[in-house]
């Protein structure tokens, strides 16, 4: 097998007495779709925020491209490519499409104007534009602050200003939970197109119909532990849940 592009070995995670993470294990190869599933209080947003720069592990050790790393910072994530989708989006409201595309990156002005800080707003708008066309994102008015589009448009922002830095692996912290169905079907058709440029998605999600559409893999944790890891070909969802509930408790072959 190709060596993985991400993972996580042994991860231990407290805060305070609670023990989020008991050694847990992850892994997601180059160019695949992987859905990390599990119930409440599985471990799978911490196992990700650790992943992100987010949290650093009290324990264990994360391998980027084969070499262990330290990522004590989302910035250190992000130099590696890897970019994060969070539930709750983490866009500037007030802001259009393209400046919440460019927050925190944003393109300045040649010459003198440049180096006094003016920014170059006709250029970062031409860029977004491309970006969300080249992604499939339909916005009916890109100029609008984000506070007044959809869900549905709204998630396609923030998927699309993580795909745009990404080059590496975009995490996707339950991108559907809260649209319809028209919505959710354009976000899962963005995660095949994440997916054919290459770079990686980690699906968290309790959706499981969702998951076995659009997922390569499924691991599963529990109680802050890797408990199971499938190829979704191999496996039903009646197995998946079993992981979950603790029925299964042997990680299968991946």
């Amino acid at each position: 097998m190709a060596e993985p592009i991400l993972e996580a070995r042994d991860i231990v995670k407290n805060f305070g007495r609670v023990l989020a993470l008991r050694g847990a294990d992850f892994n997601v190869n180059a160019g695949e779709v992987v859905a990390l599933v599990g119930d409440n209080g599985a471990g799978k947003s911490t196992l990700i925020k650790c992943l992100a720069g987010v949290e650093q592990p009290d324990a264990g050790e994360i391998l980027f491209e084969g070499s262990p790393v330290t990522l004590q910072t989302p910035t250190q994530a992000r130099e590696l490519g890897i970019e994060t989708v969070y539930q709750d989006l983490a866009l500037a409201a007030d802001l259009d499409p393209a400046a919440n595309l460019f927050l925190g990156r944003e393109t300045t002005r040649g010459g003198v104007l440049g180096k006094l800080g003016f920014l170059d707003n006709g250029a970062m708008h031409r860029e977004a534009g491309e970006a969300f066309e080249s992604l499939g994102v339909g916005l009916q008015d890109s100029n609008a602050p984000v506070a007044n589009m959809s869900g549905g448009q709204r998630q396609g922002v923030a998927v699309s200003r993580a795909v745009t830095w990404a080059s590496k692996v975009v995490f996707m912290d339950e991108p559907t939970a809260a649209l319809g169905v028209v919505q959710t079907r354009h976000v899962l058709e963005l995660i095949g197109r994440v997916r054919e440029r290459g770079i990686s998605v980690v699906l968290i999600s309790h959706n499981l119909p969702e998951v076995f559409e659009v997922a390569d893999r499924i691991e599963v944790l529990r109680l802050g532990e890797r408990v199971a890891q499938y190829r979704r070909a191999d496996v039903t969802m009646e197995d998946v849940v079993g992981a979950m509930t603790g029925a299964i408790s042997q990680e299968g072959a991946a």
